[in-house]
Order: structure tokens, then C-alpha cells, then sequence
């Protein structure tokens, strides 16, 4: 085999191997290299309070100036599930030392299938304490409620269960707190403010991450 044909082989076979190293990536693997990079160029500030979760978080692009006197560091990443966060806690949470940590996350579990019931959403979610906790009993944890997204109207009955279960459990633990922004984004019927959505029905418009702002405001530490 001529050298050239040879070099050619050779470089179609690390492009393969390449490609083949990147679809077995998890998802939402190339956010969390993004945030691990915006780290190494500018490291957060320690005992900052830490947003994770899902998308909700992740499009509140104005957080910090919601809340200015508060370092915020947002780690809201793709429309990840609780599973997603879980696995990526080494990456987007225990790094920080975070003095408080803010999760939203739940929704996109509920959504991916008929299977998950909020048992196992709860269940996910007390894995995900469990974790935290072990990593430092001090830190205070706060659980904002699933919200109830016209979009998603169908599984609003498991959305309700979970977040009664989530509460509960919140209740008995120290330093925890559950932020109830469900019953603050519903009409007098039951039904979702569809005015406080975007065109998709799923993700805030202003007018929702306002009530949010109000909502969980109160349980921020200084």
C-alpha cells in the first residue's frame, strides 16, 4: 500500500473512532463542557446560592439582576430530567461549595413517558437530596414546584401528586424549603395562566419568571 493511501486510512480511522467517542456522549454533555469551561476562565465566587435543573432555569437569563443582592450561578442545562442532573452532579453542583442550592427539575420526567408516575419522580428527587446532603449536611436545599405548563395539561394530575409528595418530604428535613409556584400560576378553575407562557405553552414569558422572582425571593440566604 502506497504511503499516501495508508495516511488516508489512518485519518478516516480516527475521524471514525472521534465521531464514534462523540455520539456516546450523555446528553446535554457538550452544556456541561461549556459551563466547565466558563469555569476554568472565570471561577465562580464560593458560598454563591446555585441554580440547577432544567429549562425553566436555563432561559432565566436575567437571574442574577433579579436578584442583585445575591451571587447567582445558573446551572440550568437542555430540558434535562432529574436522572440528568443526578448525573451530572459531580460536574454542575458539588464543584461550587454552594452555600444553598435551588432545583427545578421533575417536569421533563413526567413528560418523557406514561410509565413515570410521581412516585418515581419523588423517588429520583430524594436520590438527588441524598447526594447533596452527604456531600454537605449544611448546605440548604430549596425545591421549586413543578409547574403546570398548558402544554403539558394531561399529566397535571401527576405534576400535583409530585410536588405533595416533594413537599412532604421537604417538610420533615432541615434546612430545605418548598417553593409553591403551581397554585401562583393557576386561574380560579384550576387551569394554567396561559398568559404568563411563551407561544409554546412550556417555557415563561416575563410575567412568569416575575411570579417566580416574588415566590422564592423570600427563601433566598444572604
Amino acid at each position: 500500500m502506497k504511503k499516501g493511501a495508508k495516511a488516508f486510512l489512518i485519518i478516516v480511522a480516527l475521524l471514525v473512532c472521534t465521531n464514534s467517542a462523540q455520539a456516546q456522549h450523555p446528553p446535554y454533555w457538550d452544556e456541561i463542557q461549556n459551563f466547565k469551561q466558563q469555569d476554568s476562565l472565570s471561577a465562580p465566587l464560593k458560598k454563591a446560592i446555585l441554580f440547577v435543573g432544567s429549562s425553566s432555569f436555563r432561559m432565566w437569563k436575567d437571574v442574577q439582576q433579579d436578584f442583585p443582592h445575591y451571587n447567582i450561578i445558573n446551572r440550568g442545562f437542555g430540558g434535562s430530567s432529574l436522572l440528568d442532573v443526578i448525573h451530572y452532579a459531580d460536574d454542575i453542583i458539588f464543584p461550587y461549595h454552594s452555600k444553598q442550592i435551588i432545583i427545578y427539575c421533575g417536569e421533563n420526567d413526567l413528560a418523557s413517558s406514561d410509565s413515570i408516575t410521581a412516585k418515581i419522580v419523588f423517588e429520583r428527587f430524594v436520590t438527588l437530596y441524598k447526594m447533596i446532603s452527604n456531600e454537605n449536611k449544611k448546605v440548604n436545599v430549596v425545591f421549586v414546584s413543578i409547574k403546570p405548563s398548558p402544554s403539558r395539561q394531561s399529566i397535571q394530575g401527576k405534576v400535583i401528586e409530585s410536588n405533595n409528595m416533594i413537599a412532604s418530604f421537604l417538610k420533615k428535613k432541615r434546612n430545605t424549603a418548598f417553593v409553591n409556584v403551581y397554585d401562583l400560576m393557576i386561574d380560579a378553575h384550576g387551569e394554567p395562566k396561559k398568559e404568563l407562557f411563551l407561544q409554546d405553552m412550556l417555557h415563561m414569558n416575563p410575567d412568569g419568571y416575575a411570579i417566580w422572582k416574588k415566590a422564592i425571593e423570600p427563601y433566598l440566604l444572604k
